[in-house]
């Protein structure tokens, strides 16, 4: 997130927790009602007038689209939280149960997750989601990112390839065996001496998918970097992503399945999560191209009937939401032909698919082609 310290460090962090604490002590003291005012963030709009794209500023030669409903890093509004409101009482109490526990860490200077968190008072907050607010309005009200409170997502991402780094004293050689699968460093921070003879990063959405490629010794034959997120992503791979793209300059190509989560999938990585909207600056990957599947490849590649799946309700009603995306008009209008074709035909495929012609047709034919004729948007 972008504020006023764009990398606060712990002894700025501490400071303003004993600020905002103060604050809410003097208002009980004073007999108000503590109140605190969160900023509202949102990665996207669904506006259907139209109006998303009406303002239009020439500047250097290139012309910016510029939207107050949809614009990254700039707050859309403020929610108040107050203890005279019943309803929030609960999410007020867990919030500062957050805070403290999150003072803790930084005054200690370790590292919890999210799930340590809520197993320090689970008969309070009942459920992992009320944590998951309580970590996001703390890092808004301070104008920070979830790791500068030192809580860390435990990663679940994969990378492979031609790429050395370390982390923490730690070094990971995939360049010495580039089909052997490593974990995702959690402190991504901490990563340095990056390395690499790479000429593209492909990020695809599933393990069995990145697994496929391993087995048929991809990133031997390519000199590229595999890396995937095991679905939908989480922080630290699209963090790791983000310092990959920052310091190796490559271009960054996305695989995901044929269908309207694996492009949802896709824009998460590219426009970041609408949960983190807040933190959209640092997380979202606007280099990344589209490699497929795409819904035309299905002709393309002659995929039989028997390798198409309908789609049921729940997927049109997620494609057409997709569609109503105002980034998607403005930053991936070719997305929209793909998408609006899934939709009139009514079918899905998986990466998986491919293998109908060969199981090693996805490694040997469709992906070095794609890259090599430029096949992605």
């Amino acid at each position: 997130m972008e504020g006023k310290h764009s990398i606060p460090n712990r002894l700025y962090l501490l400071t303003k927790i004993k600020e905002l604490t103060r604050s809410l002590v003097e208002d009980l003291c004073n007999g108000r009602s503590p109140t605190l005012k969160i900023d509202q963030f949102t990665s996207y709009c669904s506006e259907d007038s139209g109006k998303c794209n009406q303002l239009r500023v020439t500047r250097g030669g290139f012309r910016l689209h510029l939207c107050s409903c949809c614009s990254y890093n700039l707050p859309k509004g403020k929610e108040i939280l107050t203890l005279r409101r019943e309803s929030q009482s609960r999410r007020f109490d867990a919030l500062l149960r957050v805070l403290l526990i999150v003072q803790q860490l930084l005054q200690e200077n370790k590292h919890g997750s999210k799930r340590d968190i809520y197993y320090m008072h689970p008969s309070v907050f009942k459920e992992q989601s009320v944590v998951d607010r309580a970590v996001n309005d703390i890092c808004i009200l301070l104008q920070c990112s979830r790791h500068n409170l030192n809580v860390v997502s435990v990663g679940n991402g994969l990378v492979m390839g031609w790429v050395r780094f370390a982390e923490a004293g730690r070094k990971f050689d995939c360049i010495s065996s580039p089909n052997t699968a490593h974990q995702i460093p959690v402190y991504v921070e901490d990563v340095e001496d990056i390395i690499s003879v790479a000429e593209y990063i492909l990020i695809v959405e599933k393990e069995s998918v990145f697994q496929r490629l391993a087995n048929d010794q991809f990133c031997r034959k390519n000199r590229c970097i595999v890396i995937t997120g095991r679905g939908y992503p989480d922080v630290p791979t699209r963090r790791f992503l983000h310092l990959l793209i920052e310091k190796l300059r490559l271009p960054v190509y996305c695989l995901v399945d044929c269908d309207p989560y694996g492009i949802d999938i896709l824009a998460t990585f590219r426009f970041g999560s609408m949960q983190m909207a807040y933190d959209a600056k640092s997380l979202r990957l606007p280099e990344i191209q589209w490699l497929g599947a795409f819904p035309s490849d299905c002709e393309k590649y002659q995929l039989p009937q028997h390798c198409l799946l309908p789609l049921t309700t729940e997927d049109k009603q997620k494609a057409e939401g997709i569609l109503h995306r105002c980034y998607v008009e403005r930053e991936a209008p070719s997305w929209r032909y793909e998408l609006q074709l899934m939709l009139d035909r009514g079918v899905k495929f998986e990466i998986e698919a491919l293998s109908v012609h060969s199981l090693t047709f996805l490694s040997e034919n469709y992906l070095p082609s794609k890259i090599q004729m430029g096949a992605f948007i």
